[in-house]
């Protein structure tokens, strides 16, 4: 199971929106397939692994990071494939997280006989697949909050403080590069109007790994007052085809329609939203271009806003050594400090990155209740 978990991490961003999921067939102890599942190759893990053994998967035991499914959608059931192979178990991490189909594969591989076991490695397994678990239940994209903060709990110097346009770097090249590695398992990365006029930022996937589409870099500017020379609009790529641009603004819908066009012009998709829908109309929006996973770089009003409105699943804060001292931009509005919300995080871990540390908690549990964590 751990060769197939490490299978499915390998799919990181090629997989969205489907799971990741490996598989790997065992026989006579030895291994004789294995498979991950790639949403552009259409093949789940399971079929690309029994493609591998041919014949030979019959009498193997199935080794499987999640429940093989039971329903006809891109391809036919993987569960139908497994007992048309002849396995003679099947060893599964961990359960559909789709209230509707949950258990169902399972159901028809005790059916014809199979053996079967669950929960092993479960909790890793459901690490890899948190935004679909959320996203399949809830039909919204898994936010995950992520901030750099000084070792006393601020984001930033006082604006007075700081160069224009530029960022201020807090933690080191560890913590840096790991921030990259979090964009490239992300769909998506939202931020608003004032980080891009405080720190001109690119929000770029730089961790040089392969994704089968572009990282959607989107920001909220009620009035368009994002500048036409800033990074993100200049790095502005348009897809083939119908897909749209790789930079979403979602403004008001009294935003003027010059400054529209401008950005159009650029290459920009641009979306007038109802100023009372509000954040959850942001998140429909991402939805409805099947953005599973959404990871959260803003500034304290931002911050504040997604997280009194108990929008936020998951938080990641790095904590540099560096101290900014009162005055400084506080972590979050209405929020009183970083300190204080962090007690309210759940399977909380800890990490060291260089100099800089990584705490990393869930405010909600992506799963169905049906799973243990």
């Amino acid at each position: 199971m751990r060769r197939a978990l490490q299978l499915a991490a390998e799919t990181t961003g090629l997989a969205s929106p489907n799971p990741q999921v490996g598989c790997v067939l065992v026989r006579n102890n030895q291994i004789i397939a294995e498979g991950a599942h790639r949403y552009d190759q259409r093949d789940h893990a399971e079929i690309v692994a029994l493609k591998h053994a041919g014949q030979a998967a019959e009498g193997a035991t199935a080794y499987v990071t999640l429940e093989p499914c039971s329903h006809h959608g891109r391809t036919g059931p993987c569960a139908d494939a497994l007992i048309a192979a002849r396995i003679a178990r099947c060893v599964i991490a961990t359960r559909d997280p789709n209230p509707l189909v949950a258990g169902q594969g399972i159901l028809r591989l005790l059916d014809a006989g199979v053996e079967i076991t669950v929960g092993t490695l479960q909790q890793q397994a459901q690490e890899l697949n948190n935004a679909f678990a959320h996203f399949i239940q809830h039909r919204r994209p898994f936010v995950t909050l992520k901030a750099a903060l000084s070792v006393d709990g601020y984001l930033a110097p006082p604006p007075a403080s700081r160069f224009p346009n530029q960022p201020h770097w807090l933690t080191g090249p560890a913590a840096r590069h790991e921030v990259q590695l979090l964009r490239h398992a992300s769909d998506a990365i939202l931020t608003g109007i004032g980080t891009v006029l405080a720190d001109n930022p690119a929000l770029t996937d730089r961790s040089s790994l392969p994704r089968r589409r572009p990282l959607l870099r989107v920001i909220l500017d009620s009035q368009l007052r994002t500048p036409s020379n800033s990074q993100i609009v200049r790095s502005a790529q348009k897809g083939t085809g119908d897909a749209g641009s790789d930079v979403l603004i979602l403004c008001a819908i009294t935003a003027p329609t010059a400054k529209i066009a401008a950005l159009e012009d650029w290459g920009v998709d641009v979306q007038p939203i109802p100023d009372h829908n509000g954040l959850p109309a942001v998140l429909q929006v991402l939805a409805e271009r099947n953005v599973l996973s959404l990871l959260l770089e803003a500034g304290s009003h931002l911050n504040g806003a997604f997280l009194t409105q108990n929008l936020v699943d998951k938080a990641i804060l790095f904590y540099a050594e560096s101290e900014l001292g009162a005055g400084s931009i506080p972590f979050a509005h209405g929020i009183e400090s970083p300190f204080l919300f962090q007690q309210s995080l759940q399977r909380t871990t800890h990490q060291t990155l260089g100099p800089d540390a990584m705490l990393t908690g869930y405010l909600h549990n992506p799963w169905p209740a049906i799973h243990t964590w």
